[in-house]
């Protein structure tokens, strides 16, 4: 199993989504959304999992964005295809932490509920 957590060292949601996999000792590769950011097949993949979830990819698209980011308001009024393309520029619009588990599934925020399924 590959989990793979994106978001910010200082956020606190990801240290405990962190803690989360290693009480339950499982490895993850943690990718810092300042440094490295996520690339387009990566958010394309992310999309694709949430939208199974939500029902449609603008739906996943608006579960995945920030709205308590205080640049929101920079991507709100967009259109979809241009909200995406700024989510390419700027990574830390969307919810943290983003996991990702192989290229199957993926979950935006603190969600142990929805992983709880994945270690099963």
């Amino acid at each position: 199993m590959a989990i793979q957590i994106f978001g910010t060292a200082k956020n606190f949601d990801v240290k405990k989504a962190e803690r989360w996999f290693s009480d339950r000792r499982m490895s993850v590769q943690s990718i810092d959304l300042k440094e490295k950011g996520i690339s387009e097949g990566e958010l394309d993949n992310v999309l694709s999992c949430l939208t199974k979830s939500c029902g449609s990819r603008k739906l996943a698209l608006e579960h995945l964005l920030d709205k308590n980011s205080r640049n929101y308001a920079d991507i709100a009024w967009l259109p979809d295809e241009d909200k995406e393309e700024k989510l390419l520029e700027n990574p830390l619009l969307m919810k943290q932490p983003v996991v990702r588990n192989g290229k199957a599934d993926a979950t935006a925020g603190y969600c142990p509920d929805i992983w709880k399924n994945w270690t099963i």
